[in-house]
């Protein structure tokens, strides 16, 4: 449980402000999917993955989704549920687009991830950076095959509502944001009436303590790794106990002092990124996707995307170690 007195300010800064900016980037994300949508930009946009998508035979949807998940994952996620909700993709190929953005995604994060790593593990970083981006690409390629063998290929269906013509001497854009925000005002409702509760609910979990313990529990109980060395085990807890940085810094410590070699290093950190990811995931990424999709089709969403992401690292982890 959390010793800090709940003033108005720190419930501002812990709870409203993050809340009201997620709110805000949701809805920044609404409104652009339906403005691509309307404004026919999705085949555009769908060409930087067109090899894998008529591979994969899946729709200019999910192509215009993962190209927009390079900048943007709640926007990425945003077209994917507007479309699902309008009949344009079956929630199999929802569940399929979600997995195929792993690649984008990991690319949006690469940046923070890379300056944060080089500078306290240094030329283990190389190695870490590339067995995770390994790890990213293994999923999008072994999603696209899976996509060939589920679907049909594009079913071609509408959104199932009557586009009013244009008005003459009207822009087509000015079009297209008013049928945009239209379409938004009636979804953003929803959006807040799911969100909010559920932002709030695991804010208050957070506060009495639930995924510390959590944490604390699963870096306690590492005995299934016992053949690794205690100065992995050190790393592996710190990264699940407290936070990607501090298992980071600890590595970086023992890789200067000689104690560890690269090797280990980057598994420690392989073995600490895959045992944290369930309950990171399900803390932070559960409130803002019961958002934009139905909570129970959110925890559907983080099941598979989880269960694959550990999958595809322990793979080049267990390549790694053998090599």
């Amino acid at each position: 449980m959390s010793s800090d007195p709940l003033t108005p300010l720190l419930l501002w800064q812990q709870l409203g402000w993050p809340l009201t900016r997620l709110i805000i980037f949701i809805s920044i994300g609404l409104l652009a999917a339906n403005l691509i949508e309307l404004l026919n930009w999705t085949r555009r946009m769908a060409m930087l993955a067109a090899p894998l998508i008529r591979f994969g035979k899946l729709s200019e949807i999910t192509g215009a989704s993962f190209s927009m998940a390079f900048f943007s994952g709640v926007s990425a996620n945003s077209m994917l549920a507007e479309a699902h909700s309008r009949g344009r993709i079956s929630t199999r190929e929802l569940v399929l687009a979600n997995l195929f953005n792993s690649l984008p995604t990991y690319f949006l994060h690469l940046p923070t991830t890379f300056f944060i790593t080089v500078p306290l593990i240094r030329g283990a970083a190389v190695i870490y950076i590339g067995m995770t981006f390994g790890a990213a690409l293994l999923r999008t390629l072994f999603i696209t095959c899976i996509s060939r063998l589920l679907l049909s290929g594009p079913t071609g269906q509408g959104t199932g509502e009557v586009q009013p013509p244009e008005r003459p001497g009207q822009p087509r854009f000015r079009v297209a944001l008013a049928r945009a925000w239209k379409r938004f005002t009636k979804r953003i409702t929803r959006v807040i009436r799911f969100t909010v509760p559920i932002y709030i609910l695991f804010f208050i979990l957070n506060r009495v303590g639930l995924f510390t313990q959590l944490e604390h529990f699963m870096a306690a109980h590492l005995c299934f790794l016992s053949r690794l060395s205690p100065q992995a085990l050190s790393i592996i807890a710190l990264h699940i106990a407290a936070e990607f940085t501090a298992g980071l810094a600890a590595a970086g410590a023992l890789l200067q002092d000689g104690i560890m070699s690269q090797r280990q290093v980057v598994l420690a950190l392989l073995v600490g990124n895959i045992l944290s990811s369930p309950v990171r995931a399900i803390r932070h990424q559960f409130p803002y996707y019961a958002g934009i999709f139905q909570p129970r089709l959110a925890m559907r969403l983080i099941f598979f995307s989880q269960s694959f992401r550990t999958l595809s690292i322990a793979l080049v982890a267990a390549l790694y170690a053998l090599i």
